[in-house]
């Protein structure tokens, strides 16, 4: 592993990678450096191939090349870049609920309550829509948005906690609901119809009723 990050640019694209809270597309990776998408591809390939790198593949239908998308594998080195704290904490405290047998509408209010905290933090004249996919940005879920008259949908394109909604669907996919569904409350005139959460579809998405 060590030596393959030894070449410049492979070094540059970990960096890169390491700071980046989604997992980031060959072309992604190519523009942060200035390079060409054929100069990055084969070193993309090699750390894959010695274990720095994993990749998750996304078909597009029968036209174009699948998307590559490219994070840090698990059993890669820090090289001095410090693992956030936050997810053993969250790991930690999930576990805890589940024990204690904490319902999923206790985990819904919690997070309602800190979605009205993040929507005061915003602007008088802000637009629902506007802040909510700002925010579920911030948190890494790569919202993407269909608006409708009067309707809009936003699709959350990553979960930055998959594994852990993997182990506790009904707590975690309630936690977001409720973050949402509080965030949106906040602002008069929007509404949360339906959080669709991964045990009903994949990517989850919220359905919006803006008046």
């Amino acid at each position: 592993m060590l030596k393959a990050l030894g070449d410049n640019t492979r070094y540059a694209i970990y960096l890169e990678l390491a700071r980046s809270p989604l997992p980031l597309t060959t072309s992604e990776v190519a523009d942060l450096l200035g390079l060409h998408v054929n100069t990055v591809r084969p070193h993309l390939e090699r750390m894959r191939d010695v274990g720095l790198l994993a990749v998750d593949t996304e078909a597009r239908g029968s036209v174009g090349r699948p998307q590559h998308r490219w994070s840090l594998s698990p059993d890669a080195p820090s090289l001095g870049l410090e693992p956030s704290p936050w997810p053993t904490l969250a790991r930690t405290l999930l576990d805890a609920a589940a024990q204690g047998g904490l319902a999923s509408d206790d985990l819904a209010d919690a997070g309602r309550r800190q979605g009205q905290l993040d929507a005061a933090q915003w602007p008088d004249g802000t637009e629902c829509l506007d802040g909510l996919v700002v925010e579920q940005a911030r948190l890494g879920f790569d919202p993407a948005t269909v608006e409708e008259p009067r309707r809009a949908t936003v699709a959350f394109a990553h979960c930055p906690f998959r594994d852990l909604a993997s182990e506790h669907p009904d707590l975690v996919c309630a936690l977001h609901g409720g973050l949402v569904e509080g965030f949106v409350g906040s602002w008069p005139g929007c509404a949360v119809e339906r959080f669709h959460a991964l045990v009903d579809r994949s990517p989850c998405q919220v359905d919006l009723v803006l008046r």
